[in-house]
């Protein structure tokens, strides 16, 4: 009621206004002066308009009528020209302005409420492409006869007054890319009955796609997309013919069920679509045969980031127009239908991150046009097929993160010379020689053919890749040199040929790269002296060479190869003789131990022993090492306790300084958590895991059995310790939004890569703050293994663990609901304690604080807050030092950074669906995480520039 009370009494106030003005009868005088006044305010240069002459006669941009025996200005269009400055709100004085266009220009401050003046004549208003701020003054509502209204791409807060969505007349209503946020009212399709274009994707809009949009059956588009519209889409999508683009991507759409995306057979009557966007919502369901009888002038289908599972069905060879089919990151299972090979005008095809097998076909040779192809992260196996070297207008391809075999064929790489962008065959089964054609890829900035079986030498070809930037072959079985000519690509920034069996010398070329920020060549056989130039000493942080015994740096190299050989023998013989001094001495030691204490170093554990668990890494250290280390294990150097002990610092005797965690044999289960840690920790590496340096299996002083697990020692202390503000920086801050999204990204790696890229996966089942520490450079790192799993069977849906019992892992709050029920270990499951712990450390709440009562939980609590009253949980401290007061409502946050930690609150919530199969991977989080931290540090960027 109060809102109509305020438009009457502005009605009256602006027709008051307009008798009082039109007394004044206006004339191309007034016009003019008002013309003049825009041009000071829009700094146009003095000349542009000649103020000798009438606006009527060529003057730029100005277009006039004969009205009343006068020339009036009707039409003020300076669009791209590059103006600066603000509107001048004299604008209003052009009373009988028809069109206004100022858009594409580099116009700032606020929309003058004056251009309401027009009310009478003003049918087109466009802003658009501005760096306009402020609100969207509610007197735009008095211009009765708009049709089109532009006001997309400027920087504008607040809400669409109701004023706005009532002019009737409207037909283009774009308000897209802003920071504009409210709800769409549920009557829009009855009060703006002449709509045909609706546009406000890109803001901060909350609430449900109003049903009645639908009922304007001759809308042709309908952008929502980029906010957070939630709810289901409403029914009347069979009554749009003219739908042309139906954009609803990126929202919090849901559907539930095998028919969940019926909304595609209601579009089959929009004869004219060409665009269909559903991407990133939470749709769920099989896609229906139906697709096949969508419009025929059909180019883009966006259905990617959804929760869509069964096959694709062959009828999606009827879309004969389309150019562009994106199904990335969803449940889609069987094979990809031979048929699709008929998309002759398809350009790009995503089909990543899904659980599609087989073999890839043939027939996707037939799409002449495709430009780009990402199969990623599947189940296909068999080998790259020969008729992909058809895709003579290719620029980038990916096909890691399968089961592929064989070899890779040269004829492929001789007829794909377009392929400008990314070559990534990662992370397969390829075997055979990396061919000599690998020369013809001039243009293609990124090769990365890691984690593969590939053999032979590096073709010398490989130099001919001049547009090269990062290049990858790490862990293959790549032999012989590194060739010369890798030296030839000028513009090579990262190199990673770790892990192979490369021999030779390092090529002194390589220090002429001066863009090259990243070498790394650990692990493979390389001799002789490592050059002492270009990026050897210029980042030498960030040079890998470790695992080549064989070269040096400080003490003169042997040149002479048979010299080189003898020396080899000869360090050989010494080396063998003194490892059998130091035996017989270890052996009297423990003889002489035994004796004197009667203690042996039997290993009282039966089901492993840890010599063979950690074997290849470090000896084991003694007990009495340990009490040393630790200073008899005193309480002054106490760190932390757990489920099954005590962990100290120490300093081992070479001055390495440890964490060194006792366990309480006590305790139901030590026993196994000892050895499930030691199995976990053998065989990974990875910068995000908490290195074990060594274990010990003996017994004490007291003849007891004593277990102990050496670790890294971490600085920093945990993340759980940083959260409740027991740990500061040295200003005596807590973490901000970047520092704690790093962390996130840091235990997102950790657990992708146990995951994902273990030779057998790993479960942690205990993820929580306080089992993530921080080193000095506040990386963090995942800790504590003992209710580790190793999943021994992976399929394409599930993943068994090695336990066989169904007892309850993890810790409470944490703990996903499927295990209270008897599932196993699984991935989900680590994914929903990555979920629940990602928005404890952005609200600074346990999921176990006593603020939750009855059936709220942090969950809930967060959901029933994202994203328009998300001041409300983000915790205190993060505000403070983002200088936001809070409880004065959520845009006194920059948008920029609301934006981002919008989307890592939706990427908690996406990891804790009750459902472990509508979660999220912790690669898919770790995608989402990484693009809102690109986010943040392209805002800090243009902060930094702003302030130079």
């Amino acid at each position: 009621m109060n809102s109509h009370i305020a438009l009457t009494l502005l009605s009256v106030l602006a027709c008051i206004f307009l008798s009082v003005d039109s007394a004044f009868t206006p004339s191309n005088v007034t016009d003019k002066e008002a013309l003049i006044s825009f041009q000071s305010t829009a700094n146009l240069p003095p000349f542009f308009w000649n103020h000798s002459s009438s606006p009527c006669t060529n003057w730029t941009g100005v277009a006039c009528n004969r009205i009343g025996g006068t020339q009036r200005v009707v039409s003020l269009d300076l669009s791209g020209l590059g103006l600066t400055g603000s509107i001048s709100h004299h604008v209003g004085s052009l009373t009988e302005l028809q069109v206004l266009n100022l858009a594409r220009n580099n116009l700032s401050g606020p929309i003058p409420p004056s251009i309401s003046n027009l009310s009478s004549t003003l049918t087109s208003l466009n802003l658009g492409t501005n760096s306009l701020t402020g609100i969207i003054p509610m007197e735009l509502g008095f211009l009765r006869k708009l049709k089109e209204l532009d006001l997309a791409g400027n920087q504008l807060t607040g809400t669409v007054a109701l004023s706005i969505y009532n002019i009737s007349s409207l037909v283009r209503f774009t308000v897209a890319s802003n920071q504009l946020w409210g709800e769409i009212p549920s009557n829009i399709g009855v009060t703006l009955p002449n709509l045909l274009y609706f546009r406000n994707c890109f803001n901060l809009f909350t609430g449900k796609i109003p049903a009645s949009l639908h009922n304007i059956t001759r809308i042709r588009e309908l952008r929502l997309s980029n906010n957070f519209h939630d709810g289901s889409v409403p029914p009347g999508l069979g009554n749009l013919p003219f739908l042309e683009m139906y954009n609803i991507g990126f929202n919090r759409i849901v559907s539930y069920g095998d028919n969940g995306l019926n909304l595609i057979t209601s579009l089959t009557n929009s004869s004219r679509l060409s665009w269909l966007a559903i991407d990133e919502n939470r749709l769920e369901g099989l896609i229906p045969e139906s697709i096949g009888n969508l419009s025929k002038v059909l180019s883009k289908l966006y259905m990617g980031g959804n929760r869509i599972y069964g096959n694709i069905p062959a009828s999606i060879s009827q879309l004969s127009s389309l150019t562009l089919l994106n199904v990335t990151y969803n449940s889609i299972s069987g094979e990809i239908p031979s048929e699709i090979g008929q998309l002759k005008e398809l350009q790009v095809l995503g089909l990543a991150r899904n659980k599609l097998s087989g073999t890839i076909p043939n027939s996707l040779g037939n799409i002449m046009k495709l430009n780009h192809v990402n199969l990623s992260g599947n189940y296909f196996v068999g080998n790259i097929p020969l008729a992909f070297s058809n895709f003579q207008k290719l620029l980038s391809m990916d096909l890691s993160d399968n089961s592929l075999n064989g070899s890779i064929s040269g004829e492929i790489f001789l007829n794909l010379p377009s392929l400008s962008t990314i070559l990534n065959l990662s992370n397969n089964l390829l075997s055979g020689p990396l061919p000599e054609e690998i020369g013809v890829l001039a243009s293609v900035v990124t090769i990365d053919l890691s984690n593969n079986g590939l053999s032979g030498s590096i073709p010398s070809s490989v130099g001919k890749c001049t547009s090269l930037e990062r290049l990858f072959i790490a862990r293959n079985n790549l032999s012989g040199p590194l060739p010369n000519s890798l030296a030839e690509i000028r513009g090579l920034e990262i190199l990673d040929l770790s892990s192979n069996k490369l021999s030779g010398f390092i090529p002194d070329k390589l220090q002429e790269l001066q863009v090259l920020s990243f070498l790394n060549l650990s692990f493979n056989s390389l001799e002789g002296v490592i050059p002492n130039g270009g990026v050897f000493v210029r980042n030498i942080s960030s040079v890998y060479l470790e695992g080549n015994w064989k070269l040096c740096r400080d003490w003169p190299c042997v040149k002479s190869g048979g010299q080189r050989r003898k020396v080899q023998v000869l360090v050989l013989i010494i080396t063998s003789v003194l490892a059998v001094l130091v035996g017989i001495v270890v052996i009297a030691w423990l003889l002489y131990v035994r004796k004197r204490k009667g203690l042996g170093c039997k290993t009282t554990i039966r089901e492993t022993s840890p010599d063979l668990l950690i074997k290849g890494q470090h000896q084991l250290v003694t007990y009495e090492e340990l009490r040393s280390a630790t200073g008899n294990f005193n309480p002054e150097n106490l760190v932390g306790s757990g489920s099954f002990g005590t962990v100290y610092r120490g300093f081992l005797r070479q001055g390495t300084e440890v964490a060194v965690k006792v366990l309480d044999i006590k305790m139901t289960g030590s026993r196994k958590s000892f050895l499930a840690e030691c199995e976990a920790l053998r065989n990974v590496r990875h910068r995000n895991l908490v290195k074990l340096i060594t274990s010990c299996s003996r017994v004490d002083f007291k003849n007891m059995e004593f277990l102990a697990l050496v670790y890294e020692y971490l600085s920093n202390g945990s993340l759980e310790d940083w959260i409740k503000g027991k740990k500061k920086n040295a200003d005596g801050d807590g973490l901000n939004i970047l520092e704690r999204l790093n962390v996130a990204i840091d235990v997102a790696c950790g657990l992708d890569y146990l995951h994902h890229d273990c030779e057998v996966p790993v479960v942690h089942c205990d993820l929580k703050p306080s089992n993530i520490l921080l080193d000095g450079d506040m990386t963090a790192k995942i800790g504590d293994f003992g209710l580790a799993k190793l999943l021994m069977e992976r399929t394409e849906i599930t993943q068994h663990s090695l336990s066989s019992t169904n007892v309850l892992k993890g810790s409470i709050g944490y703990i996903p609901p499927e295990y209270g029920f008897g599932q196993k270990p699984s991935t989900a499951g680590d994914a929903y304690s990555f979920g629940v712990m990602l928005l404890e450390i952005f609200t600074g709440k346990s999921p176990t604080d006593e603020s939750f009562t009855g059936d709220e939980n942090l969950i809930r609590w967060v959901q029933s807050a994202i994203p328009h009253n998300m001041i409300k949980v983000l915790d205190p401290e993060l505000l403070d030092l983002m200088h936001c007061l809070p409880n004065e409502g959520p845009y006194l946050i920059p948008a920029e950074e609301h934006n981002c930690l919008v989307l890592i609150f939706e990427v908690g919530l996406s990891c804790t669906c009750v459902s472990p199969d509508g979660r999220s991977s912790l690669r898919e989080a770790l995608y989402k995480l990484e693009t809102a931290r690109q986010t943040l540090f392209n805002v800090e960027s243009v902060n930094s520039q702003a302030l130079t």
